[in-house]
């Protein structure tokens, strides 16, 4: 039987509101060691905001990083997937849509996010990635 969505998943991810500097979101990401956060607004899913985006977008282009916020410069146009489709779904929804990570969103809310190595292990754990995905974060 296939394993869902809710069954690989990072439950309770962490998420900030739009006006967040991309200073703290960085901080964020430090402290629970990774490489993204979604902006929720009343508590619907806004956007995300990667490590990579706040140094492509932000550093990169030299804006100030404690004046910038997460709207400024997060992806809204964002590919989801619900907690009960197939694991099988999120891979063919990342390769399609080239990305790493997808938020899983239960009637516009974000209940967890399921990225490349939460599939990796799943589908194979002794694999590089799942290795990789499975050690403790860089601090």
């Amino acid at each position: 039987m296939p394993q869902k969505v809710n069954e690989v998943m990072t439950p309770v991810p962490v998420a900030v509101p739009p006006d967040t500097s991309l200073t703290r979101a960085g901080d964020l990401m430090r402290q629970h060691g990774i490489g993204d956060v979604l902006v929720v607004q009343e508590g619907r899913l806004r956007g995300l905001v990667t490590d990579r985006d706040i140094v492509v977008r932000a550093v990169a282009v030299d804006r100030d990083v404690s004046a910038t916020t997460v709207a400024d410069i997060c992806s809204t146009d964002m590919v989801t997937i619900a907690p009960d489709a197939d694991a099988d779904a999120a891979v063919l929804l990342m390769r399609r849509h080239a990305v790493r990570r997808v938020p899983v969103v239960d009637g516009g809310h974000p209940i967890g996010m399921v990225s490349i190595g939460d599939l990796a292990v799943q589908r194979d754990e002794r694999s590089a990635l799942a290795d990789i995905s499975a050690e403790p974060p860089n601090r």
